[in-house]
């Protein structure tokens, strides 16, 4: 199936079911009075999480939602049956915007959490509700009120604990079909990664984390260059990032440390408060030179952007380096995990601050 990660679908709850005007005609029962009943509520539009959906594919072909109307009151003190909710099922990690107006609605990031999109019209009252000691026949009621229609955009943002952010081709797809099961093609040309991949990464017994990968970023994507601006996004729940960069690029008038300004700047102009997430620096394609060689181009990359956080020297097609990587990682989300445990929920921005207090020790 087709990765579709944004949709523009329309709601519509039901309308409120409108109140009877009846009188009560018995036999021997002269002005039985009214007896005309309420109508019956709309039905609302949730928007529910579902982990076996993993992609808004779906909503390509249908785009309209209708929940059920309430029916309207009967005589003899009828009430109108109300109108069935309507549950349109989303992946988890689906952020829900107001179409019109841009503003944020809510998230889903459980298993069977309910989101509101819609109201249903509430219920028309019948003339049995009217009568009074001054007004005994009444023939008032109330026509039930309209549900909401608005129109939603949902984005869908994927739930991984590492993203993986580099240029086209700098080995981001090589690195994560070697450290964990996902396959995403791999090819000798840029962008050969079109949509974002998700992989499980176990270094041992009960210890795992999930890692994704993005298309390549381009200088400008923030403006709309390439497809990498398209997928940043994705990378806004995570909780750490790892900037991959080739070491040794075919164009040796390609710097590295240069890719990395470039991708900075990216970063802060798109915004979402990726700049300051925790990023560390991974080194790849290191196999391809010398010992010498690499050490001297690890020492003035640091050197050139003054970089005191982790860096990493891997190697994805090999394997090289991709072990201490991994346990590093577990490490780190471990520690993360456990701070969150104890902090309070409203201070977990503050463990995407990109904070320097802990190193692991690298190459």
């Amino acid at each position: 199936m087709k990765f579709v990660d944004e949709a523009i679908i329309w709601v519509e709850a039901g309308d409120g079911g409108s109140g009877c005007v009846s009188f009560r005609r018995e036999k021997f029962i002269p002005r039985g009075g009214p007896d005309g009943g309420d109508g019956g509520d709309g039905g609302s539009v949730f928007l529910i999480g579902d982990t076996n959906l993993n992609t808004l594919a779906d909503f390509r072909h249908r785009r309209r939602f209708r929940a059920e109307r309430g029916k309207g009151g009967m005589g003899r003190n009828r009430t109108g049956r109300s109108g069935e909710d309507l549950l349109v099922r989303v992946p988890i990690g689906t952020r829900v915007l107001d179409g019109q107006t841009g503003e944020s609605i809510g998230e889903l990031l459980r298993e069977g959490e309910r989101l509101l999109v819609a109201q249903g019209g509430f219920h028309g009252i019948g003339n049995a509700r009217f009568k009074s000691s001054t007004n005994r026949a009444p023939r008032q009621f109330t026509a039930g009120t309209a549900g909401e229609h608005r129109q939603i955009h949902l984005e869908l943002l994927l739930l991984a604990d590492v993203g993986l952010l580099g240029f086209p081709n700098a080995g981001k797809s090589s690195l994560i079909r070697k450290i964990s099961s996902a396959r995403p093609k791999v090819a000798d040309y840029p962008f050969s990664t079109l949509h974002p991949n998700l992989g499980v990464v176990s270094p041992g017994r009960d210890r795992s984390f999930v890692i994704a990968d993005i298309p390549g970023v381009i200088e400008g994507a923030a403006e709309g260059a390439g497809l990498g601006v398209h997928f940043l996004k994705h990378l806004a729940r995570t909780r750490l990032l790892l900037h991959l960069v080739d070491v040794a690029p075919l164009d040796e008038r390609v710097d590295p440390s240069h890719q990395v300004l470039v991708l900075e700047g990216e970063l802060r102009a798109f915004g979402a408060g990726l700049e300051r997430k925790e990023r560390w620096l991974v080194l790849n394609k290191c196999d391809l030179l010398d010992p010498v060689e690499l050490e001297r181009r690890k020492v003035a990359i640091r050197a050139r952007l003054g970089w005191t956080r982790p860096l990493y020297l891997v190697s994805a097609i090999t394997g090289q380096g991709t072990e201490d990587l991994t346990e590093a990682l577990i490490q780190r989300l471990d520690q993360v995990r456990r701070q969150a445990a104890i902090e309070p929920e409203e201070n977990s921005q503050d463990q995407d601050s990109g904070s320097d207090d802990w190193h692991p020790l690298s190459p």
